[in-house]
Order: structure tokens, then C-alpha cells, then sequence
């Protein structure tokens, strides 16, 4: 199953210090909005997103082209998801925890 793109979104206290941070190591703007609190940054083939106030904490993040798909593949193996997609087309997100706790995300944009 391909789960497409993978990035690391984190969870910031100042979304604008840890920018400039993350500018000092390479990293530039590829998307978001820093007045929403979001923005996603790339360095060469490293993808992470800066969310502040918008995520409980540090969470995988993949972006497959069908998140239901993955979705359907999760709960037919019996686990249970902190957040189910809705509807049947378009841009969908879903989230599920690992056995550890550690939170990831599908995002289908």
C-alpha cells in the first residue's frame, strides 16, 4: 500500500521562533499559512509541519491517495481510529494510534 508522502508534523509553542529556527537549518516554506497557525517546511526530501495549537502531540503524518483505503485496511484488522474520514470522495484525513501511542495521520488533500 502506497502511503505517499511522510512528514513529521510537530507541535510548537511559537510557531514564529520555531520557523526561524528551522530557517537557520535549511528549511524553507513549501505551504501553509503562519496567520492559521500551520506551515509545512522542506529541506531537499525532509517534509516537517510547524502546528501551533492545533495538534495534542508530535503526529506521523502521510499524505496516501486514498486515505479511506487505508482507513477500510486499519479497522479490518481490528484497530480502532481516534479520528474516522467522512463521506466517500474528495480530501479526507483520518487518525489512528500505534500500539505505543504515537498518533499518525492520513491526510488526502
Amino acid at each position: 500500500m502506497d502511503l505517499g508522502c511522510f512528514s513529521l508534523s510537530l507541535v510548537v509553542a511559537d510557531i514564529r521562533k520555531s520557523l526561524a529556527f528551522y530557517e537557520t537549518l535549511g528549511f524553507e516554506k513549501l505551504d501553509g499559512n503562519i496567520d492559521q497557525k500551520w506551515l509545512v517546511l522542506k529541506n531537499e526530501n525532509t517534509k516537517i509541519g510547524l502546528f501551533e495549537g492545533m495538534f495534542e502531540s508530535n503526529t506521523l503524518t502521510f499524505n496516501p491517495a486514498d486515505a479511506r483505503a487505508v482507513q477500510a485496511r486499519i479497522k479490518e484488522a481490528g484497530y480502532t481510529l481516534d479520528k474516522e474520514a467522512d463521506g466517500d470522495k474528495g480530501p479526507a484525513h483520518m487518525m489512528v494510534k500505534d500500539p505505543d501511542g504515537n498518533m499518525i495521520l492520513f491526510d488526502q488533500y
